[in-house]
């Protein structure tokens, strides 16, 4: 019994220690509504972009955006889970570009301004998001 008490008091001692989860740039961008705004707003941009459009005509545009918000809100400290698959999956064979890349960062740049986003955060997310280039490009 006494070991019990022991472990728990180091189990609760080890879960007090953890700093807490910095949620500051997910709140920037309005939290999982504003996430969701900034999503949708960025496959409109995409509609209306010649450069990239043809990417995405074979999607499923919600789960698109379903997974997009998820991976969005997990990159921004939010309390989301990804339930999508790797980057390196799903866009294996698109052969995208550094230009389609870029395209898609301008589109996604483009919503976060309407959403009227600081540039603090928009560059905050951008950089949180900039790693899984070499994961797209190319695949």
């Amino acid at each position: 019994m006494r070991r019990l008490v022991l472990v728990s008091c180091l189990m609760l001692a080890a879960c007090a220690q953890q700093p807490p989860r910095d949620d500051s740039l997910y709140q920037s961008l309005g939290g999982q509504p504003g996430i969701t705004r900034i999503v949708e707003g960025m496959l409109l941009n995409i509609a209306d972009d010649p450069r990239i459009v043809a990417h995405f005509r074979e999607i499923d545009i919600e789960r698109l955006r379903d997974k997009l918000v998820e991976q969005f809100c997990v990159e921004a400290g939010g309390p989301c889970r990804y339930t999508g698959d790797s980057m390196e999956e799903s866009h294996k064979g698109l052969a995208l570009t550094p230009s389609d890349f870029n395209a898609l960062v301008e589109d996604l740049q483009l919503a976060m301004e309407r959403e009227g986003v600081p540039v603090t955060a928009q560059n905050r997310l951008l950089a949180r998001l900039a790693p899984m280039r070499g994961q797209v490009i190319d695949r």
